[in-house]
């Protein structure tokens, strides 16, 4: 499968390096152009392009970069690329540690539906929940007990279905976790956020959720520093 990845950061850099290694074409692009990735282009083979090439050059396309940098993208970019091409959204929104505040997000929007207006497009939510490091070393072959499980959201019933399968090329189970409006359940502050649960414990973290933001996770006037997932 071709696979465009827009962003080459802690998640963007360790889905190119496992996507790479089992055999699917990458094509990986930053903000700060393809020379910049030459390093991580011989590491694993990834083919280094700009951001209208990766998106355009993908079967499924993972947009993984900071919140607060998606309306930077190029204007329509995604004009081009065909609807039966899956589109991924593994962002989260750190309003105090990162992003500042975005008005859609504090107004209601859960971050992934924002994310999709954004784009123009609709998006898969993916990959937000989970650190890189443990995304790049400890998936396990299905069937294993306790096999971490990561919650996947969207409202195009395919989109979502190859997003689970590559899930599970990974080595880890996916769960189904509703159409976009309910991603909230996986973002920050969340019970299923970080913490490395099964399948039946993320049903369980998706149920018990609460919509309401913790403060921690609400804008302020200046972000700070954080630990985070990816």
């Amino acid at each position: 499968m071709n696979i465009g990845i827009i962003g080459a950061g802690h998640i963007g850099g360790t889905l190119t390096r496992r996507f790479s290694a089992l055999g699917h074409k990458v094509f990986i692009a930053n903000s700060r152009g393809p020379e910049s990735l030459a390093d991580l282009a011989a590491e694993t083979g990834a083919a280094p392009v700009s951001v209208t090439e990766a998106a355009q050059s993908g079967d499924v396309v993972i947009v993984t970069i900071p919140e607060k940098n998606i309306p930077k993208l190029p204007p329509e970019l995604f004009k081009r690329v065909s609807n039966g091409v899956a589109v991924v959204d593994t962002g989260n929104y750190y309003p105090q540690q990162r992003d500042g505040r975005i008005d859609g997000i504090e107004d209601g929007a859960t971050e992934s539906r924002w994310v999709s207006q954004q784009l123009g497009r609709p998006v898969v939510k993916a990959f937000n929940n989970i650190y890189a490091e443990h995304l790049l070393k400890l998936g396990q072959p299905g069937g294993t007990s306790g096999r971490i499980a990561l919650p996947v959201a969207g409202d195009d019933d395919r989109a979502k279905s190859i997003v689970l399968r590559l899930i599970d090329e990974l080595g880890f189970d996916g769960v189904d976790a509703g159409g976009l409006d309910e991603s909230w359940r996986q973002q920050p502050g969340t019970p299923a956020y970080g913490t490395d649960l099964d399948a039946e414990g993320v049903r369980r973290a998706l149920a018990s959720a609460s919509r309401e933001r913790t403060p921690e996770w609400r804008a302020k006037d200046k972000p700070g520093r954080f630990a985070k997932p990816g």
